[in-house]
C-alpha cells in the first residue's frame, strides 16, 4: 500500500465520521430544551444569516460524504479485513447521514410549501 493510498484512507474516514460529531452534539441541545426568545432587531438578521450558513453547511457535507464513499470504496483490498470493515462501516455510517439530509432537507420542503 503506498503512502498516497493510506492518507486517501484515512481522510475518507475522517470525511464519513466528522459530521457525525456536530450531529449528536446538536440533537443533545435540542433536547435539553433552549429557552423561547423573540428575536428582534440584529436577531432576526442574524437568523438570516444563520440559514443562509446551515444550507452552505448541508451543501458542504453531501459533498464530503460523497467524496469519503467514492475514497473509501476505492480503499478496499483483499488482504487487510480490519480496514474493510471500517471501510465498509464509514461507508454506511457516509449513506446514513445523506438519508438523513435528504430526510431533513425534504420535511424542511414539505413544510415550509405546506403550512
Amino acid at each position: 500500500m503506498t503512502d498516497q493510498e493510506q492518507n486517501r484512507f484515512l481522510w475518507a474516514v475522517a470525511l464519513s465520521w466528522a459530521p457525525w460529531v456536530p450531529t449528536l452534539i446538536g440533537l443533545g441541545i435540542a433536547f435539553v430544551g433552549p429557552a423561547n426568545q423573540k428575536a428582534t432587531g440584529l436577531a432576526a438578521l442574524a437568523a438570516g444569516i444563520a440559514e443562509l450558513l446551515v444550507w452552505w453547511g448541508l451543501a458542504a457535507m453531501v459533498v464530503g460524504e460523497v467524496i469519503a464513499i467514492v475514497w473509501l470504496c476505492r480503499s478496499f483490498s483483499p488482504d487487510r479485513w480490519l480496514r474493510n470493515f471500517v471501510s465498509g462501516f464509514s461507508i454506511l455510517l457516509s449513506g446514513l447521514m445523506l438519508l438523513l439530509v435528504s430526510f431533513l432537507v425534504w420535511v424542511v420542503w414539505f413544510q415550509s410549501r405546506h403550512a
